[in-house]
Formats: structure tokens, C-alpha cells, sequence
């Protein structure tokens, strides 16, 4: 059994979150609840449940919203190239997302996501730059626009992140720093360039994974 805690804390507010799960087979058993679950009494805001086998399904039941998600995936070869697809479906809102992506070698790769009955659509082109830097320009077909992601591999598996997107002008900058022995973290901090103030929005995410 694997059980792991997430704090999150904001400009504004803090929330944290606790995830259990269990192993049977090639399938896992999760069951998930944040801190709206247990804040003023026990209660069922904030707590879900899934099943999932990886590489293949995953089912998410919201509890309260009484809401399911699925999410399918598959792999085929396209020109001997590996092509995944998810699929997902969220019932509650009737929102179907298909999601691709084109695996041309280790290093590029293609990948586009689209919610169907509607324009929304984003296409991305992936590049690693000898498997430390990471280039992720990637065009929003709705809104007409670009965003880019930057990222690089630091201090062995610390990654930095600098993203920009062309429609909002927000910047944002991020630091994830992994171990095996305290979990992970995360720095975030984000500023609109359209805005007067450009005030940063700060955020610090820190994640503990225990073995049970």
C-alpha cells in the first residue's frame, strides 16, 4: 500500500490533500481527499475514488458531484513510429477530450489535444536538447496564439521551468526539486505583463510519498 501527502500554499490560502493506494494484480485502487474532507467534521467534499490499470484505463468517481471520469489509452505504430492516444470522457459536464501524441525519436515529438464539439485545440512540438533542456512551443488554435515552455534538468533531477503564453502575457517560472527520500517540491511564481500592478502570484507545492 502507497500512501502520499500534499501541502499547497498560495498568496492567499493554503489546502493540502492525502491520497491512499492499493495494488491487486496490474490494477490499483486510489482513493483521495483534501482538506475540505475532514475540516469542520468528517464530510464527503473533496473526497474521490478510482480504479486504474496504467497504460490502459482509469475511472475517477467524485464522491459528492456523484460524477464519473474515464480516461482510455492505447498505443499504435504510425510509419513504425509509436503513436499514444488517450481518450477521455468527464460525464457530469459531457466534455470528451482526445489527446495524441507522436513519439518521432528520444528527442521530438508532436502531440495535439482536442475537446470535441468545440474549437478549443492546442498543437505542441516537443524537443530535448541532449536530455537536459527541453523546448515546448505550442499553438492554441481557439485563441489564435502561442505559449512556450523552456525547462532544464539541474543539480541531477532538480528541473527549472520558465512559460510565457503570447495571449494572457503571463509569465511564469517554476523550480521542482525530487527525492527519493523526502518527496518533492515545488516554487511557482507567475506575473501578468498586461496588468499595472504585475503583482506575483506566489505558490509552493510540497509532496511526501510514503511506502505502508
Amino acid at each position: 500500500m502507497r500512501a502520499s501527502l500534499k501541502g499547497k500554499y498560495d498568496n492567499d490560502k493554503s489546502t493540502g490533500a492525502a491520497t491512499v493506494a492499493f495494488i491487486t494484480g496490474d490494477v490499483k485502487l486510489r482513493a483521495s481527499v483534501t482538506d475540505a474532507t475532514v475540516v469542520n467534521g468528517p464530510r464527503l467534499n473533496g473526497l474521490s475514488l478510482a480504479v486504474e490499470k496504467p497504460g490502459f484505463f482509469i475511472v475517477d468517481y467524485n464522491v459528492p458531484r456523484k460524477d464519473f471520469r474515464f480516461q482510455f489509452m492505447n498505443a499504435v505504430k504510425v510509419v513504425d513510429k509509436p503513436l499514444n492516444l488517450t481518450y477521455i470522457h468527464s460525464r457530469g459536464d459531457n466534455r470528451t477530450i482526445l489527446d495524441g501524441t507522436l513519439v518521432i525519436d528520444s528527442a521530438n515529438k508532436i502531440s495535439a489535444n482536442y475537446m470535441i464539439g468545440t474549437e478549443n485545440c492546442k498543437l505542441k512540438y516537443t524537443y530535448v536538447h541532449r536530455g537536459l533542456t527541453t523546448f515546448e512551443p505550442c499553438y492554441d488554435l481557439a485563441k489564435n496564439s502561442w505559449d512556450f515552455a523552456v525547462s532544464r534538468k539541474v543539480y541531477g533531477d532538480d528541473v527549472f521551468k520558465a512559460t510565457y503564453q503570447t495571449s494572457s502575457k503571463n509569465l511564469g517560472l517554476e523550480w521542482l526539486t525530487n527525492s527519493k527520500l523526502n518527496g518533492s517540491f515545488k516554487f511557482s511564481a507567475s506575473v501578468n505583463l498586461a496588468e499595472e500592478s504585475r503583482m506575483p502570484k506566489l505558490s509552493a507545492e510540497s509532496t511526501w510519498n510514503f511506502e505502508m
